[in-house]
Protein backbone atom coordinates (compact mmCIF):
# COMPACT_ATOMS: atom_id res chain seq x y z
CA UNK A 1 0.00 0.00 0.00
CA UNK A 2 1.11 4.00 -0.77
CA UNK A 3 3.49 4.91 2.04
CA UNK A 4 0.50 8.02 2.34
CA UNK A 5 -2.24 5.45 2.35
CA UNK A 6 -0.62 3.07 5.65
CA UNK A 7 -2.23 0.97 7.99
CA UNK A 8 -0.55 3.53 11.03
CA UNK A 9 -2.89 6.39 9.52
CA UNK A 10 -5.87 4.09 9.24
CA UNK A 11 -5.03 3.11 12.65
CA UNK A 12 -5.29 6.59 14.28
CA UNK A 13 -8.70 6.67 13.00
CA UNK A 14 -10.44 4.12 14.89
CA UNK A 15 -11.02 6.66 17.53
CA UNK A 16 -13.20 9.17 15.37
CA UNK A 17 -17.05 8.52 13.97
CA UNK A 18 -19.50 9.95 11.94
CA UNK A 19 -21.93 12.44 13.26
CA UNK A 20 -24.93 12.71 11.64
CA UNK A 21 -26.45 16.48 12.69
CA UNK A 22 -29.77 15.38 11.70
CA UNK A 23 -32.55 12.82 11.39
CA UNK A 24 -31.91 10.92 8.18
CA UNK A 25 -33.60 7.71 6.20
CA UNK A 26 -30.76 5.30 5.28
CA UNK A 27 -31.51 1.49 5.59
CA UNK A 28 -31.41 -0.56 8.23
CA UNK A 29 -27.44 -1.92 9.66
CA UNK A 30 -25.48 0.64 10.14
CA UNK A 31 -24.67 1.96 13.64
CA UNK A 32 -26.22 5.53 13.17
CA UNK A 33 -29.19 6.28 16.15
CA UNK A 34 -31.60 8.07 14.60
CA UNK A 35 -34.27 10.03 16.31
CA UNK A 36 -37.32 7.94 15.41
CA UNK A 37 -38.49 4.56 16.54
CA UNK A 38 -37.30 1.07 14.68
CA UNK A 39 -36.83 -3.24 14.61
CA UNK A 40 -33.89 -3.39 16.67
CA UNK A 41 -33.70 -5.06 20.18
CA UNK A 42 -32.34 -2.02 21.99
CA UNK A 43 -35.54 -0.92 24.21
CA UNK A 44 -36.16 3.15 24.06
CA UNK A 45 -38.89 3.91 25.45
CA UNK A 46 -43.03 3.32 25.91
CA UNK A 47 -46.26 4.88 24.68
CA UNK A 48 -49.88 4.00 24.70
CA UNK A 49 -51.42 1.28 22.22
CA UNK A 50 -53.29 2.54 19.37
CA UNK A 51 -55.53 1.00 17.30
CA UNK A 52 -53.06 -0.16 14.47
CA UNK A 53 -50.40 -0.97 16.30
CA UNK A 54 -48.62 -4.74 16.10
CA UNK A 55 -49.81 -6.09 19.29
CA UNK A 56 -46.90 -8.13 19.57
CA UNK A 57 -45.54 -5.11 20.94
CA UNK A 58 -47.73 -4.56 24.24
CA UNK A 59 -45.99 -5.10 27.28
CA UNK A 60 -48.37 -7.71 29.93
CA UNK A 61 -46.31 -6.54 32.57
CA UNK A 62 -47.11 -3.04 32.44
CA UNK A 63 -50.93 -4.11 31.43
CA UNK A 64 -51.40 -5.76 34.74
CA UNK A 65 -49.92 -3.21 37.06
CA UNK A 66 -52.13 -0.47 34.91
CA UNK A 67 -55.08 -1.81 33.17
CA UNK A 68 -53.61 -0.29 30.06
CA UNK A 69 -52.03 -1.13 26.87
CA UNK A 70 -48.65 0.37 26.28
CA UNK A 71 -46.15 -0.82 23.43
CA UNK A 72 -42.11 -0.92 23.31
CA UNK A 73 -40.20 1.07 21.62
CA UNK A 74 -36.71 0.28 20.01
CA UNK A 75 -34.12 2.46 18.99
CA UNK A 76 -33.76 2.97 14.69
CA UNK A 77 -30.11 2.05 13.50
CA UNK A 78 -29.83 3.21 9.98
CA UNK A 79 -27.07 2.55 7.67
CA UNK A 80 -26.10 5.65 5.83
CA UNK A 81 -24.42 6.55 2.21
CA UNK A 82 -21.41 8.14 2.33
CA UNK A 83 -20.71 9.64 -0.90
CA UNK A 84 -17.26 10.87 -1.73
CA UNK A 85 -16.80 13.48 -4.60
CA UNK A 86 -13.02 14.16 -5.66
CA UNK A 87 -11.93 16.47 -8.20
CA UNK A 88 -8.96 14.98 -10.26
CA UNK A 89 -8.32 17.81 -12.19
CA UNK A 90 -4.78 18.77 -13.15
CA UNK A 91 -4.84 21.74 -10.72
CA UNK A 92 -5.57 19.62 -8.26
CA UNK A 93 -2.21 17.04 -9.02
CA UNK A 94 0.22 19.94 -10.65
CA UNK A 95 2.00 19.39 -7.23
CA UNK A 96 2.07 15.54 -5.75
CA UNK A 97 1.80 16.29 -2.30
CA UNK A 98 -1.41 18.35 -2.81
CA UNK A 99 -2.95 14.83 -5.08
CA UNK A 100 -1.83 12.82 -2.09
CA UNK A 101 -3.30 15.06 0.89
CA UNK A 102 -6.49 15.28 -1.51
CA UNK A 103 -6.71 11.48 -1.56
CA UNK A 104 -5.89 10.59 1.95
CA UNK A 105 -8.57 12.76 3.41
CA UNK A 106 -11.26 11.11 0.71
CA UNK A 107 -9.75 7.48 2.20
CA UNK A 108 -10.26 9.05 5.75
CA UNK A 109 -13.72 9.68 5.31
CA UNK A 110 -14.15 6.41 3.13
CA UNK A 111 -12.59 4.57 6.12
CA UNK A 112 -14.57 6.02 8.91
CA UNK A 113 -17.68 5.41 6.88
CA UNK A 114 -17.16 1.77 6.54
CA UNK A 115 -16.11 1.29 10.01
CA UNK A 116 -19.54 2.21 10.95
CA UNK A 117 -20.77 -0.35 8.46
CA UNK A 118 -22.30 2.50 6.04
CA UNK A 119 -22.21 2.69 2.35
CA UNK A 120 -19.12 4.22 0.77
CA UNK A 121 -18.80 5.19 -2.77
CA UNK A 122 -15.75 7.26 -4.16
CA UNK A 123 -16.91 9.17 -6.82
CA UNK A 124 -13.90 10.39 -9.33
CA UNK A 125 -14.62 13.94 -11.23
CA UNK A 126 -12.49 14.68 -14.70
CA UNK A 127 -14.37 17.20 -17.22
CA UNK A 128 -17.63 16.84 -16.84
CA UNK A 129 -17.70 13.00 -15.59
CA UNK A 130 -18.14 11.81 -12.46
CA UNK A 131 -17.16 8.16 -12.29
CA UNK A 132 -18.13 5.14 -9.58
CA UNK A 133 -15.05 2.90 -10.57
CA UNK A 134 -15.13 0.78 -6.97
CA UNK A 135 -18.98 0.70 -6.93
CA UNK A 136 -20.62 0.28 -3.23
CA UNK A 137 -18.43 -0.26 -0.75
CA UNK A 138 -19.24 -1.82 3.21
CA UNK A 139 -17.30 -3.30 4.99
CA UNK A 140 -13.31 -3.01 5.90
CA UNK A 141 -12.49 -5.74 3.48
CA UNK A 142 -14.49 -4.13 0.56
CA UNK A 143 -12.12 -0.53 1.66
CA UNK A 144 -9.31 -2.38 1.72
CA UNK A 145 -9.59 -4.11 -1.92
CA UNK A 146 -9.97 -0.92 -3.57
CA UNK A 147 -7.95 1.70 -1.47
CA UNK A 148 -4.51 1.07 -4.08
CA UNK A 149 -6.60 1.99 -6.98
CA UNK A 150 -7.52 5.15 -5.41
CA UNK A 151 -4.06 5.68 -4.38
CA UNK A 152 -2.93 5.58 -8.34
CA UNK A 153 -5.80 7.99 -9.66
CA UNK A 154 -4.70 10.75 -12.53
CA UNK A 155 -5.26 14.17 -11.95
CA UNK A 156 -5.76 15.28 -15.43
CA UNK A 157 -7.71 17.94 -17.52
CA UNK A 158 -10.75 20.36 -15.69
CA UNK A 159 -13.58 19.37 -13.48
CA UNK A 160 -16.82 20.99 -14.36
CA UNK A 161 -18.52 19.46 -10.89
CA UNK A 162 -21.80 20.79 -11.29
CA UNK A 163 -22.28 19.38 -14.85
CA UNK A 164 -20.36 15.99 -13.44
CA UNK A 165 -22.37 15.68 -10.35
CA UNK A 166 -25.87 17.12 -12.02
CA UNK A 167 -25.07 14.46 -14.72
CA UNK A 168 -25.31 11.23 -12.64
CA UNK A 169 -28.27 8.92 -12.36
CA UNK A 170 -30.53 10.70 -9.74
CA UNK A 171 -29.02 10.55 -6.29
CA UNK A 172 -31.51 9.55 -3.27
CA UNK A 173 -32.47 11.56 -0.93
CA UNK A 174 -32.14 12.06 3.01
CA UNK A 175 -29.69 9.14 2.70
CA UNK A 176 -26.18 10.13 4.19
CA UNK A 177 -23.94 12.46 3.66
CA UNK A 178 -21.35 14.03 0.83
CA UNK A 179 -18.05 15.38 0.61
CA UNK A 180 -16.25 17.30 -1.75
CA UNK A 181 -12.79 17.52 -1.66
CA UNK A 182 -11.34 20.50 -4.70
CA UNK A 183 -9.19 23.56 -4.82
CA UNK A 184 -12.44 24.89 -6.21
CA UNK A 185 -10.48 26.66 -8.94
CA UNK A 186 -12.61 25.88 -11.59
CA UNK A 187 -15.16 27.96 -14.37
CA UNK A 188 -17.71 25.94 -13.53
CA UNK A 189 -20.42 27.21 -11.56
CA UNK A 190 -19.90 24.51 -8.70
CA UNK A 191 -22.42 25.53 -6.12
CA UNK A 192 -25.26 24.68 -8.67
CA UNK A 193 -23.95 20.96 -6.98
CA UNK A 194 -24.08 21.96 -3.55
CA UNK A 195 -27.46 23.21 -4.01
CA UNK A 196 -28.59 20.00 -5.38
CA UNK A 197 -26.62 18.03 -2.90
CA UNK A 198 -28.77 20.10 0.03
CA UNK A 199 -32.17 20.04 -2.12
CA UNK A 200 -31.66 15.83 -1.38
CA UNK A 201 -31.41 16.87 1.83
CA UNK A 202 -27.68 15.38 2.54
CA UNK A 203 -25.28 16.88 4.72
CA UNK A 204 -22.49 18.31 2.85
CA UNK A 205 -19.01 18.77 3.70
CA UNK A 206 -17.09 21.42 1.65
CA UNK A 207 -13.17 20.40 1.83
CA UNK A 208 -10.75 23.14 0.15
CA UNK A 209 -7.20 21.52 -0.72
CA UNK A 210 -4.49 24.14 -0.96
CA UNK A 211 -0.45 23.88 -0.99
CA UNK A 212 1.04 26.73 0.95
CA UNK A 213 1.70 28.76 -1.90
CA UNK A 214 -1.76 29.19 -3.23
CA UNK A 215 -2.71 30.13 0.45
CA UNK A 216 0.21 32.34 0.62
CA UNK A 217 2.37 33.27 -2.66
CA UNK A 218 6.48 33.35 -1.31
CA UNK A 219 7.62 33.38 -4.62
CA UNK A 220 8.92 36.46 -6.47
CA UNK A 221 10.43 38.00 -9.28
CA UNK A 222 9.92 37.39 -12.92
CA UNK A 223 7.67 34.69 -13.59
CA UNK A 224 5.74 33.25 -16.04
CA UNK A 225 2.38 31.55 -16.05
CA UNK A 226 0.51 28.49 -17.16
CA UNK A 227 -3.07 27.39 -16.67
CA UNK A 228 -2.04 24.06 -14.61
CA UNK A 229 -5.51 23.13 -16.64
CA UNK A 230 -4.30 23.08 -19.64
CA UNK A 231 -0.43 22.86 -19.22
CA UNK A 232 -0.61 25.77 -21.77
CA UNK A 233 0.44 29.50 -21.75
CA UNK A 234 -2.62 31.54 -20.77
CA UNK A 235 -3.96 32.94 -23.47
CA UNK A 236 -1.43 30.86 -25.58
CA UNK A 237 0.65 34.00 -24.89
CA UNK A 238 4.18 34.02 -23.54
CA UNK A 239 2.78 35.90 -19.82
CA UNK A 240 5.82 36.94 -17.72
CA UNK A 241 5.33 39.50 -15.02
CA UNK A 242 7.50 40.62 -12.24
CA UNK A 243 5.61 39.27 -8.91
CA UNK A 244 6.19 41.68 -6.42
CA UNK A 245 4.76 42.85 -2.71
CA UNK A 246 1.74 44.62 -4.78
CA UNK A 247 0.76 41.96 -6.73
CA UNK A 248 1.00 39.20 -4.15
CA UNK A 249 -1.24 41.50 -1.73
CA UNK A 250 -3.69 41.88 -4.62
CA UNK A 251 -3.30 38.20 -4.71
CA UNK A 252 -4.07 37.43 -1.01
CA UNK A 253 -6.96 40.13 -1.29
CA UNK A 254 -8.38 38.28 -4.29
CA UNK A 255 -7.82 35.04 -2.26
CA UNK A 256 -9.47 35.90 1.35
CA UNK A 257 -12.43 37.08 -0.64
CA UNK A 258 -12.98 33.88 -2.56
CA UNK A 259 -12.39 32.30 0.51
CA UNK A 260 -15.19 33.92 2.51
CA UNK A 261 -17.37 33.96 -0.79
CA UNK A 262 -17.70 30.23 -0.47
CA UNK A 263 -17.53 30.22 3.91
CA UNK A 264 -21.01 32.68 3.28
CA UNK A 265 -22.38 30.41 0.58
CA UNK A 266 -21.86 26.88 2.83
CA UNK A 267 -23.77 29.15 5.94
CA UNK A 268 -26.11 29.87 4.08
CA UNK A 269 -27.19 27.02 3.28
CA UNK A 270 -26.13 25.30 6.58
CA UNK A 271 -23.22 23.23 5.70
CA UNK A 272 -19.92 22.67 6.36
CA UNK A 273 -16.98 24.22 4.73
CA UNK A 274 -12.96 24.16 5.41
CA UNK A 275 -9.86 25.09 3.71
CA UNK A 276 -6.85 22.95 4.85
CA UNK A 277 -3.37 23.78 3.58
CA UNK A 278 -1.05 20.80 2.65
CA UNK A 279 1.35 22.35 4.83
CA UNK A 280 -0.60 21.75 7.66
CA UNK A 281 -0.46 17.42 9.05
CA UNK A 282 -3.52 15.63 8.15
CA UNK A 283 -3.87 14.88 11.39
CA UNK A 284 -4.96 18.97 12.33
CA UNK A 285 -7.80 18.30 10.16
CA UNK A 286 -9.06 15.07 11.28
CA UNK A 287 -8.66 15.70 15.01
CA UNK A 288 -8.80 19.31 15.85
CA UNK A 289 -10.72 21.13 12.61
CA UNK A 290 -13.56 18.53 11.74
CA UNK A 291 -13.89 17.22 15.42
CA UNK A 292 -14.16 21.37 16.16
CA UNK A 293 -17.50 21.87 13.92
CA UNK A 294 -18.80 18.49 15.26
CA UNK A 295 -18.68 16.60 11.84
CA UNK A 296 -18.15 13.55 13.28
CA UNK A 297 -17.09 12.55 17.36
CA UNK A 298 -14.80 10.60 19.30
CA UNK A 299 -15.53 7.40 20.15
CA UNK A 300 -15.66 6.44 23.67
Amino acid sequence: MKNFLSDEFFDQLEVLSLHFKSSLMGIFGGTHRIKSYGQTVEFADFREYVLGDDIRKIDWNLFGRFKRYFIKLFTDERRMHIRIFLDCSRSMGAVREKAEYAIRVAAAFGYLGVRNMDKVSFYLINEDKCQNPFGFLVGKNAFFSVIENLANVKFEGDAKISDAILSMPAISGNDGMSVIISDFFTENDWQKAVNYLTFKNHQVLLVQTLLPDELHPSFGGRSELIDSETEHLIDGKHLRLRIGRQMIAAYNQAMDEYLEEIKTFSMKLGIDFITVSTGVPIEDMLFKRLLDIEFYRRVT
